[in-house]
């Protein structure tokens, strides 16, 4: 058995006929293949519980102590210390979550126990990836990128139109430098990240190395689908702006806001719908357009509690960052001689290299903390919409080396 806990193979989920590798019941014990001298008189459904936990039937090893122990003592619930019956099955957890259908709250508190446990290989990869970006977005914005033209506050009419829209697409070109470092920055860690989870919710240690080693051969694949994705998203809201670039004046001004609002729309079901299509691509060894029709399977059904844990994750990540540039921005003012006023007054101060530093400081540290949350809050939602759709809780559970999982019987 591989490390990876089925990643390689998916298959189909169980209400397409999947079904290999799932336990099944033991054969009676006179090989009759009868159900044996049971008497007629049976209790009613629902009346009794026996426990359902996987290597806790007949004949199957007890599991080994220290894992799965709850509060019944080692093992399965009611052991020595309950009756065994009505009690709820004490779930495997060999790793950084446990083996059944994750919680909102769990989900969370796996992503954050991998930063803590894998800490040395998630800073290793998040720092320097961060430092070194920061570093050229900070070199670009100094040297490369021209200044934003400014904007009379008092013009009006067609001018004050022109000179937005002169500062807009300044701001826009002046942005793409900056998305293409974030973009290369987000490839390479959520790639890495997204190893390192699979190995955490294992329970095995990984070495950065390591993780780049198997990460490696898939990062091509993997700057497709994402510069897929960016330019299916670029797409559907040039197509909103165009009937308001093309009508014009103030009715065309309202109707690009309309495209707008609509296009966003689209693209944000769009990307909760194809947000598996990376952890599918990393640990299933998919290609571009099976990963994106993997993570649509995934996703058909739960869109909405997908998209709910992944806004309040994207909410978690901005409120970290705010806490964090808030100080930063204030201390980067003051080391460069700026006034907090002047910096909301004047959109045009031409910042020096304190600022820059400094900020530049700031950022590397937000990157460093929301990056390995938000890699880590999508692998394991992928994980657990696998482990609610094919069981894949058992194929984690034998990869791990759990007692009673083994398929050689």
């Amino acid at each position: 058995m591989n490390d990876t806990p089925g990643w390689a193979s998916p298959g189909s989920a169980p209400s397409e006929g999947q079904g290999a590798g799932v336990p099944r019941p033991s054969q009676p014990a006179d090989g009759s293949g009868q159900t044996g001298n049971w008497s007629a008189a049976q209790p009613p459904t629902g009346q009794w519980s026996p426990p359902s936990a996987p290597g806790t039937g007949h004949g199957a090893p007890l599991p080994a102590p220290g894992w799965g122990a709850g509060s019944q003592g080692p093992g399965w619930a009611g052991g020595p210390q309950g009756s065994g019956w009505g009690q709820p099955p004490v779930v495997a957890k060999p790793g950084v979550i446990p083996l059944r259908p994750l919680g909102v709250g769990e989900i969370l508190d796996g992503a954050v126990s991998t930063m803590r446990v894998h800490w040395r290989t998630v800073l290793g990869i998040t720092l320097a990836v961060s430092v070194i970006a920061q570093v050229a977005t900070t070199l670009v914005q100094r040297y490369v990128l021209p200044e934003t033209p400014e904007v009379d506050a008092n013009a009006t009419g067609a001018e004050a139109l022109r000179q937005s829209a002169e500062a807009a697409q300044s701001a826009l070109i002046n942005s793409v430098p900056s998305l293409l470092i974030t973009l290369i920055t987000v490839l390479i860690t959520t790639s890495v990240l997204t190893v390192v989870i699979s190995r955490s919710v294992l329970g095995r240690p990984v070495t950065l190395s390591a993780a780049w080693a198997e990460a490696r051969p898939r990062l091509a694949r993997l700057l497709g689908l994402t510069v897929l994705l960016a330019l299916i998203s670029a797409g559907i809201m040039t197509v909103g702006m165009v009937p308001g670039v093309l009508v014009g004046s103030a009715a065309g001004a309202g109707l690009l806001v309309i495209g707008l609002a609509a296009a966003s729309v689209v693209v944000i079901w769009l990307l909760v719908r194809f947000c598996f299509a990376s952890p599918a691509l990393m640990l299933e060894r998919q290609s571009i357009m099976a990963s994106m029709r993997r993570s649509a399977k995934l996703v058909r059904g739960a869109w909405w509690r997908t998209f709910g844990i992944l806004a309040l994750t994207w909410l978690l990540t901005v409120i970290v960052s705010v806490v964090i540039a808030i100080p930063f921005t204030i201390l980067a003012l003051a080391v460069d001689g700026i006034g907090v006023g002047s910096f909301l007054t004047d959109g045009s101060t031409k910042f020096g290299w304190p600022f820059l530093i400094v900020s530049g400081v700031g950022q590397v540290i937000t990157t460093t903390i929301t990056y390995p949350l938000s890699a880590g809050v999508t692998a394991l939602l992928y994980i657990d919409q696998r482990i609610r759709r094919e069981a894949l809780d058992i194929d984690i559970a034998r990869a791990a080396g759990l007692p009673g999982y083994d398929t050689r019987s």
